[in-house]
């Protein structure tokens, strides 16, 4: 089996890991959340961290991965900037309409294509906009519903979207300037990230629910939820850097909005939750947008190869010569 062949079954794989994990763990948070009222999203995602960590550091005493320090202060800055993003995500949400959230959410793939574009001269084709227009527009006709716009709300979103955008453009970049794989970099940054949540995590679930994370009531039921929830987090996380690592965040993006109609069709398919032909017309505009997004990206993924071959072979005509 070819080196080429290896990688694409490995993008193939984290692109499913990373699929099949973030929709269980949505339906699982969506038990804890919505029928259990365990409402604190940040101080959650603060243990999901930190049981990740702790898993991480299992394996390597293990010898499963290699622990490879390299720079300390990008490391910390990028963990810091990874729970500074998450928070704000989180009270985009709590201060502005769920409409306006995901139009957040969706504001993500062309601020990061326009980063990339500006700061790494990385060129997107025009078939390539336009499978994202296509299916950004989708999403949008499934998920937008209500749009109430306020002040405070807008500039969090704002924020929101740029440290996403820069964080996950640092994940993809770090990995490759310091040539650590996705692993080692989850594994170094992961307490930088749990530290920031579980300071702010509290503070701000606080500030959006009114309520103590630590007066809460922990029933058995609970307890089981939130362990469930820590532990399929261990995939999840290491499946974003993983799929980051391998493709690109844009494509992390794109792929999350996949889950995104992935947890529509489960939400109506085993929750029986309300769905309208508007949501089926917007799921299937955006699997038009996501199909077209991978054909053309493989297209010119193939057209740069064999470009690169080419060129390569009057140099090795040279040597021979």
């Amino acid at each position: 089996m070819t080196e080429n062949h290896k990688f694409q079954l490995g993008t193939i794989g984290a692109l499913s890991l990373s699929v099949v994990s973030s929709v269980s763990i949505v339906i699982c948070n969506k038990a804890l959340i919505s029928t259990l009222g365990f409402t604190f999203a940040t101080t959650l995602t603060s243990w999901h961290l930190l049981v990740t960590f702790c898993s991480l550091h299992v394996a390597l005493w293990m010898n499963l991965f290699e622990h490879k320090p390299f720079d300390a202060t990008a490391v910390m800055g990028f963990g810091i900037l990874n729970g500074i993003s998450i928070g704000l995500l989180n009270l985009s949400l709590g201060f502005n309409s769920v409409g306006f959230y995901q139009m957040t959410k969706l504001a993500i793939i062309p601020c990061t294509v326009l980063l990339e574009t500006l700061f790494f001269r990385k060129k997107f084709s025009r078939n390539i906009q336009l499978s994202l227009a296509i299916l950004l527009l989708g999403v949008g006709i499934a998920t937008v519903t209500d749009l109430q716009l306020n002040l405070l709300g807008s500039i969090l979103s704002l924020l929101a979207v740029i440290t996403t955008c820069v964080a996950q453009i640092m994940t993809n970049t770090i990995q490759k300037k310091f040539k650590v794989s996705s692993t080692q970099l989850l594994y170094q940054s992961c307490p930088y990230q749990s530290i920031t949540l579980f300071i702010v995590g509290p503070f701000l679930d606080g500030l959006l629910t009114n309520l103590n994370v630590f007066a809460f009531k922990y029933t058995p039921q609970v307890l089981f939820f939130i362990v469930l929830s820590c532990l399929i987090s261990v995939t999840v996380n290491f499946s974003t850097f993983l799929v980051i690592g391998k493709t690109s965040p844009v494509t992390y993006q794109v792929l999350g909005h996949l889950k995104t109609c992935l947890v529509l069709a489960f939400g109506y398919g085993l929750l029986h939750d309300q769905f309208s032909w508007r949501n089926i017309m917007g799921i299937l505009i955006a699997v038009v947008g996501m199909v077209l997004y991978s054909y053309y990206c493989t297209v010119e993924s193939q057209q740069q190869k064999a470009s690169e071959s080419s060129a390569q072979l009057p140099q090795i005509k040279e040597v021979r010569s």
